[in-house]
């Protein structure tokens, strides 16, 4: 008998995992799984939880794989929600609750199609689920501890799906075969506090500052790559806290979010981001301070078997042929892709991380469907 994809995602939403909390989910989702007779192993690290399951043989050729996770973000005013975040609850069609799309019905999708796969015809070869608590948050520990795990116990994904949302507005409509690169760099201009009547004896540090965001803001990184957009770069924040009128401050703050494509790499964003600090430092006569972090490398699965193969599940189940895309921001397919080939598909996001986060229910048995297909080709 099928396991119930929409039952399981409700069971998982009911489950209060807010990044880092597990909330119960990794728990019903081992249970499950080991009655099915994968192999289970709690890989937690750094007070994050993460499941490793596994049917089939350790270490085979042929070793399917699939990642998600099952952490959430906070909620928000619950008082504007119309239905409670944790309670499953559904209404004309839709399945309503925090991570209701990102991602616990995806990750109930994959889970119950790998059930019902090796329950009904148990293939060659193995299948590996590994599910994390901490994609949502610094994803430190998460994904990466439990390719750690793998790596220590000689296990194996010979290729990964990962069941994020990809769909803008239509199932089927995407996959994604790679991601930009993401940084984050914090500038600190420093300048000499004064008298705003008596500019010649300060040294103002905004004019400097909006020198600097206007150079990044204003360059062109690129104009894109062959499956890459052009790279952008958001001034997120400019910050100074200077009430008074008549004074000019010491110090103005700014932070700015680079999302790069395959022409850059971290290290040269930084390098560049420094050169052009330095030159506005030394126009101004001020100290520029600046501090990076790079959340992950672009980076590309090219087309080919792997995503021919998602591909053809997916026109077959909802009978739209995905574009390839790497739009958008960034999954832990950055950290698999270092393992093994891996593309992405899901459900439509549209209202993930939002108020009222809510599913189609018949889209959850229709992931659960694409999944399953996809299993079936691939060990045919």
């Amino acid at each position: 008998m099928a396991v119930d994809a929409v039952d399981l995602t409700a069971r998982l939403i009911r489950c209060p995992s807010v990044t880092p909390e597990e909330g119960g989910a990794l728990t019903l989702l081992a249970e499950e799984l080991s009655a099915a007779g994968f192999e289970c192993v709690r890989a937690d690290r750094g007070g994050v939880s993460n499941l490793f399951a596994r049917w089939g043989q350790k270490g085979h050729a042929r070793s399917f794989g699939f990642n998600g996770h099952t952490d959430v973000v906070p909620v928000g005013d619950e008082a504007a929600w119309t239905m409670p975040p944790f309670a499953a609850e559904q209404r004309d069609g839709f399945l309503y609750g925090r991570g209701a799309t990102d991602m616990k019905s995806g990750v109930a999708a994959f889970a119950t199609a790998a059930m019902d796969f090796v329950r009904d015809t148990p293939p060659d070869g193995a299948i590996i689920l590994a599910i994390t608590g901490d994609e949502e948050g610094d994803a430190l520990d998460g994904t990466r501890a439990l390719l750690d795990h793998m790596e220590r116990e000689g296990e194996f994904m010979s290729v990964c799906l990962v069941g994020e949302p990809t769909c803008p507005d239509r199932m089927g409509e995407m996959i994604k075969i790679g991601r930009r690169g993401s940084l984050n760099a914090w500038f600190t201009v420093t300048g000499e506090q004064g008298h705003s009547a008596y500019p010649h004896r300060a040294n103002n540090p905004l004019p400097a500052m909006a020198r600097l965001m206007d150079r990044l803001a204003s360059h062109e990184l690129d104009t894109g790559t062959e499956h890459f957009d052009a790279s952008t770069l958001a001034v997120v924040t400019i910050d100074t806290g200077n009430p008074a009128t008549n004074v000019i401050p010491a110090q103005s703050r700014a932070t700015v979010n680079i999302r790069f494509n395959d022409s850059h790499s971290g290290a040269s964003v930084t390098d560049w981001l420094r050169a052009e600090a330095d030159a506005v430092a030394e126009t101004f006569g001020v100290q520029i301070a600046m501090r990076v972090k790079v959340s992950g490398e672009s980076f590309l699965t090219p087309p080919g078997p792997l995503s021919s193969l998602v591909a053809g599940a997916v026109e077959a189940e909802t009978g739209m042929r995905p574009i390839l895309s790497t739009t958008g921001g960034t999954s832990d397919a950055r950290f698999v892709k270092d393992h093994c080939p891996v593309v992405e598909f899901g459900l439509v996001g549209k209202t993930m991380h939002q108020v009222d986060e809510r599913v189609e229910i018949a889209q959850i048995e229709q992931l659960k469907q694409v999944y399953l297909r996809v299993l079936q080709d691939y060990f045919d």
